[in-house]
């Protein structure tokens, strides 16, 4: 997919047009920004964003994020016990302290493909 991001009115309206206008290009919008089709019309459109307000659009190309294959054991499973176990106000530092659940600042340290 293609990520499609603006940083001023006029490419905000343009994207905005764009996306009503080519729906079957458009995965999702999100107001300042929208996930386009990693199609060859989706880097047409993102394209001619870029084109028309180069120093107000960014585009990236993302990938789907697979909890299960892109995020380590230990870190889904701090997740899921993290939600079944702790209170709504615990902070998951608090939560982590004492266990064999990963620290924060080691997570926040921790490169993803690591």
């Amino acid at each position: 997919m293609l990520l499609v991001v603006t940083y001023s009115r006029a490419a905000r309206t343009t994207l905005r047009n764009v996306c009503r206008a080519h729906e079957e290009s458009v995965v999702r919008r999100f107001g300042r920004a929208a996930l386009l089709a990693a199609t060859g019309h989706g880097a047409f459109l993102a394209c001619r964003l870029r084109e028309r307000h180069p120093d107000a659009v960014q585009v990236e190309r993302t990938a789907p994020f697979n909890e299960f294959t892109d995020a380590p054991d230990e870190v889904r499973e701090a997740a899921v016990a993290y939600e079944r176990e702790a209170t709504k106000h615990t902070p998951y530092a608090r939560f982590a302290t004492g266990t064999d659940h990963p620290d924060p600042d080691r997570l926040r340290d921790r490169p993803l493909d690591a």
